[in-house]
């Protein structure tokens, strides 16, 4: 392509990602509350008596899980034939500056499970969570000795933050997450985006597009699956202020998840008391979840159904890139389907 053309095919590209759609699979609203909504998706094939209850971190849309056709891992499980349902978070804004950790673990969750089975009918859940979300799963299970979840599933989750690079960015003493907190009852999600971009700035704010450019050159450019992504890279809700104190102070600076220091409504989170059938998915270039900080699980845990799938890939691209869907949604939707019978 010559490089005129090719200057104005990667401009259009570029500024027309907005209009990308993702999230398409049909949906129904099962049950809200705040900002939350619980979605489950339509089917007419469910072959799995336990559904499956999908959730995201606090940042970034869970369309993540839906982003495009061809490219959705609930479209995949859909045709597997799992009743799949999603825990959105919504738009967090000023008024729930007061939504720390426990709302979400304690309330937001087993509330969303409680619908889930009512919905479903169903007696059991398997829960799935990826990344902040994963974490949210683990406490939950952890803390509610009498929960419904059959199956637990984490992908690519914070669980010992020592030796991650963004642990080394937000647990020095130099960062002052008050500071940050006490200026936003909610954190502005294009605020936290770039800093986390910061931790790869070559790969984020240069080889991206350096990368389009060069494929539009040679006319490989595939707008359908770049505007996607980048439309949910560039969404990022608000991160409540309570909550994102707390994340940042209790799993980075104090790192109380892993020493047993964690405690909501005056109750400790034991990783102990999880003895759930136990997947957890890392990922080998994940800078957000190395994982070495996620492997401690597999020594805290008491479950004996314990399976680990580590797979090339970064924090994101393991689930939702290129070749996500041969190289782990198999494994996920096989796990799941051998565990999720009457």
């Amino acid at each position: 392509m010559n490089p005129g053309r090719a200057a104005v095919e990667f401009a259009n590209t570029i500024l027309t990602t907005e209009d990308a759609a993702i999230g398409t699979t049909p949906r129904d609203v099962v049950w809200t509350h705040r900002k939350v909504t619980l979605y489950r998706y339509r089917s007419s094939r469910r072959e799995h008596a336990v559904p499956v209850l999908l959730v995201f971190a606090l940042i970034n849309r869970p369309t993540i899980f839906d982003l495009r056709e061809g490219s959705s891992f609930v479209a995949y499980l859909l045709d597997e034939g799992f009743d799949v349902f999603l825990l959105d978070w919504g738009e967090p804004d000023d008024e729930d500056a007061d939504m720390g950790l426990e709302a979400y673990v304690c309330d937001e969750l087993p509330w969303g499970i409680r619908e889930t089975l009512r919905a479903a009918e169903a007696d059991e859940v398997s829960l799935l969570g990826w990344c902040i979300g994963g974490t949210l799963c683990a406490m939950h299970c952890a803390l509610a000795r009498d929960t419904a979840v059959r199956n637990l599933a984490l992908l690519t989750t914070p669980i010992d933050t020592t030796d991650s690079r963004y642990g080394r960015w937000v647990a020095r003493d130099s960062f002052d997450v008050d500071l940050v907190a006490d200026a936003y009852p909610a954190i502005p999600g294009r605020m936290i985006d770039f800093a986390n971009k910061l931790l790869k700035p070559k790969t984020n704010f240069w080889d991206t597009y350096a990368n389009l450019w060069e494929a539009t050159r040679e006319g490989k450019a595939r707008r359908d699956a770049y505007q996607p992504m980048g439309k949910w890279v560039a969404d990022n809700p608000p991160f409540p202020s309570r909550a994102y104190r707390e994340w940042i102070t209790w799993m980075y600076k104090e790192n109380r998840l892993v020493r047993g220091r964690m405690r909501l409504r005056g109750r400790r989170v034991d990783l102990r008391a999880i003895d759930q059938n136990l997947l957890v998915v890392t990922a080998g270039a994940d800078h957000i979840a190395p994982p070495p900080g996620t492997a401690p699980i597999f020594e805290l845990v008491s479950s004996e159904d314990v399976t680990h799938f580590d797979r090339p890939g970064g924090h994101i691209g393991l689930m939702a890139g290129s070749r996500a869907r041969e190289e782990i949604w198999p494994d996920l939707a096989g796990w799941l389907a051998e565990r999720s019978s009457q």
